[in-house]
């Protein structure tokens, strides 16, 4: 039975003055302390494979800030960057729209708001965790197919579909508060595989020392 793992990492701050929740939008690209947060994750793997582990692959949102997230860790592990549109951020009406708090007092807002549980502003959590699924288990995959036994694969993704599909890998509900989520930036969320088993999840911060000065809009 093959041992393997997939690393969930979380983008680096975007540079947003506006504060605008970007989603899907193009070129919202990482901030000065975002590329800070993106090196630091690649010196965070890098130390994983000096201890001997055998990171084998390396994938990522096709959003600019992802991608960019990407580079630094590229580089140091010497992995060329696979793009997956499954593992892109979650679809959002509110989309390119700031201080979300005060739109909703306009009554065309409200049908956005109906069902917190599905949820009725977005893509549907069930469908992001499915997707993401399908692509965890493709790279894994590819992953021990380069590597062998014990290889390990590095998808840099989004807070929202990370965060919910580390829920449901817990076992736990879809639904949640957005301001709770475990999930900062450059965060990453490891999947322990036996075989088609997920076995553990574990949670690190390479960037906890950078927290402190970062924007950081729920839902982005």
């Amino acid at each position: 039975m093959s041992t393997a793992t997939v690393h969930l990492l979380r983008h680096g701050e975007v540079y947003n003055p506006g504060r605008v929740l970007y989603g899907r939008l193009p070129e919202f690209h990482l901030s000065d302390l975002g590329n800070q947060m993106a090196e630091r994750a690649a010196e965070y793997f890098t130390a994983q494979r000096n201890a001997g582990a055998n990171i084998t692959h390396l994938v990522s949102s096709p959003l600019v800030r992802a991608q960019e997230t990407a580079m630094p860790t590229s580089a140091a592990l010497g992995l060329e960057i696979v793009t997956d549109d499954r593992i892109i951020e979650a679809a959002n009406r509110f989309q390119g729209l700031s201080q979300i708090k005060n739109r909703l007092k306009e009554p065309k807002y409200w049908s956005y708001v109906v069902n917190p549980f599905r949820p009725s502003w977005g893509e549907p959590y069930r469908d992001q965790v499915e997707r993401m699924m399908t692509a965890i288990v493709e790279h894994r995959d590819r992953a021990v197919e380069l590597g062998g036994r014990g290889a390990q694969a590095i998808l840099v993704s989004h807070q929202l579909p990370i965060w919910v599909t580390r829920r449901s890998a817990e076992g736990k509900a879809l639904w949640h508060d957005p301001r709770k989520r475990e999930c900062t930036l450059t965060s990453v969320t490891s999947l322990d595989f036996e075989g088609e088993s997920l076995v553990a999840v574990r949670y690190a911060e390479p960037s906890v020392d950078l927290l402190a000065n970062a924007a950081n809009i729920p839902g982005a």
